[in-house]
């Protein structure tokens, strides 16, 4: 442990995305000097909004997508707690409905919520789990896939993809494409580019390890309006002080190793201060061209490391303003499969106020479109075209819709879990003792992942730095770090052993 500063710390939190918030929640509360260096005009990250002026001359937000906010996400939630103690910002989607192109469908409605018995309701209501279709299963793989141990998971399927999970336990074609294919391409990637630890550790969080099982909340306004304003204004009251459109060019540690000199450039033009403390919370690309642009941080082998970290193929939002609803009994969020690249259709007006209301002042509706794991220099137009067509086979009303304005976000900037990837990870901590790093790539060995991951970081990130200047740090929640079932792990062990 360092001895504590004379004065109170102070720290550089580089990024405003969940990451960033979430540390800097937690620093700000042990009476830290927090300072949020962003380079978007607004909070969030990858949740972020921005106003936008449709053709009719609405005023509408429009964002990076759909997200659904899950039970499990116990650290995620609790940050935006800080701000909404009730969480009233969030409402409830009951149910989690998937489509394939073929036809075959599923829900997750209605499934109890004590493990192991929400999975086996599952398989057994599923019309993807026939008898003649389980009988193929195989039996042990299928059993290990139930027996998840973070991290030793990682030790046991990290070297391969979720694909060759799929493949290897023999699961149902359609249960492999429509349910586990669909979770899979919820991580931006393809099953083949994913990990199969990712995969088994997912499945454990909304099934074997917690009893709140795939019921998630959304947003009912903007992502702005319903978490991020409130949460800055509560964070700028406590002392805490954001900058938006700040890009941090260079981080030089000082010669002393008890900080660094953080150079940015923004509004003001260059700036640069010392700080006690500083909190990398960027996506991959933004640690890559720091770590670049900052010879001076870390070791060898950390370099090496966070100058691997990997991005996620290209994807998608498409957003539709249309002259006419819906049918009445589209969900507000559809999963769907055996498409080319459709991966799910959410119809805003069903959840979010802002959409509501301009459904009903118009008579339309507000139409999203998501398309994950694009290929490496896609087309825009092309994608976009591509994309519209596969939701009028699903949505076949919306052929007879005149398109009022769209938006288009083609992104490049998720993380990436590559089978074998987990060893070579960035965590929390860096050879740099004043030095952290937060965000959904960074490693972590609980069960928790995306949006989580982010939050679980943030704070873990501001502990290691709270627990060097003597500062007590904060509880993290997940759910068991194995499955909750006993009976079930002796059988893995058995089969398996």
């Amino acid at each position: 442990m360092a001895p504590a500063p004379t004065r109170t710390p102070r720290v550089a939190v580089v990024g405003a995305g969940i990451a960033g918030l979430s540390a800097a929640r937690a620093l700000t509360e042990r009476g830290v000097e927090v300072e949020v260096l962003e380079r978007e005009e607004g909070w969030g990250g990858r949740l972020r909004g921005w106003e936008t002026r449709l053709a009719d001359g609405s005023t509408v937000t429009m964002s990076r997508g759909f997200h659904a906010f899950f039970r499990q996400y116990y650290n995620l939630r609790d940050l935006l707690a800080h701000a909404d103690p009730d969480l009233s910002g969030l409402v409830p989607l009951t149910d989690y409905p998937l489509a394939h192109a073929s036809g075959a469908a599923d829900r997750f409605s209605g499934l109890p919520r004590t493990p192991p018995w929400n999975a086996f309701a599952l398989a057994a209501t599923s019309r993807s789990f026939t008898l003649r279709a389980l009988a193929d299963v195989n039996v042990p793989a299928a059993l290990r896939l139930l027996d998840v141990e973070v991290p030793d998971v990682y030790r046991r399927l990290d070297h391969l993809s979720a694909r060759d999970l799929l493949e290897t336990v023999r699961f149902p074609p359609d249960a492999r494409h429509l349910a586990f294919e669909v979770f899979g391409r919820s991580f931006f990637a393809a099953p083949e580019d994913l990990s199969a630890a990712e995969m088994a550790v997912m499945f454990h969080i909304y099934f074997l390890g917690s009893s709140e099982g795939l019921v998630f909340d959304v947003p009912r306004s903007p992502f702005p309006q319903a978490l991020w304003d409130p949460l800055v204004e509560r964070l700028s009251g406590a002392g805490a002080r954001f900058r938006r459109k700040t890009r941090v060019e260079r981080i030089v540690p000082s010669a002393d190793a008890e900080g660094a000199t953080v150079h940015w450039t923004g509004p003001e033009g260059d700036r640069s201060a010392r700080f006690d403390g500083v909190v990398l919370a960027t996506e991959p690309g933004g640690l890559r061209r720091l770590v670049a642009d900052s010879p001076a941080l870390g070791d060898e082998e950390w370099r090496s490391r966070a100058s691997a970290s990997p991005s996620a193929p290209p994807f998608l939002v498409s957003r539709y303003w249309l002259d006419r609803p819906v049918r009445p009994h589209r969900q507000a969020f559809l999963g769907t499969a055996g498409h080319p690249t459709l991966d799910n259709v959410s119809v805003l007006e069903r959840y979010e106020d802002e959409s509501a209301a301009w459904s009903r002042r118009t008579g339309g509706s507000v139409v999203e479109l998501h398309a994950y794991a694009l290929p490496q220099g896609c087309d825009l137009a092309t994608e976009r075209a591509s994309l519209w067509k596969q939701a009028l086979s699903v949505y076949p009303e919306l052929r007879s819709a005149r398109i009022v304005d769209a938006r288009h976000e083609l992104r490049e900037d998720c993380s990436l879990f590559p089978p074998g990837g987990f060893e070579r990870r960035c965590a929390v901590t860096t050879p740099d003792p004043w030095l952290v790093v937060a965000g959904d790539h960074v490693r972590v060995d609980l069960p928790v992942a995306l949006m989580e991951r982010a939050a679980t970081t943030g704070v873990l990130a501001a502990n290691a730095l709270l627990t060097r200047w003597g500062r007590r740090g904060h509880a993290v929640w997940s759910v068991p770090r194995r499955g909750r079932f006993a009976p079930l792990r002796a059988l893995s062990g058995l089969l398996s052993g």
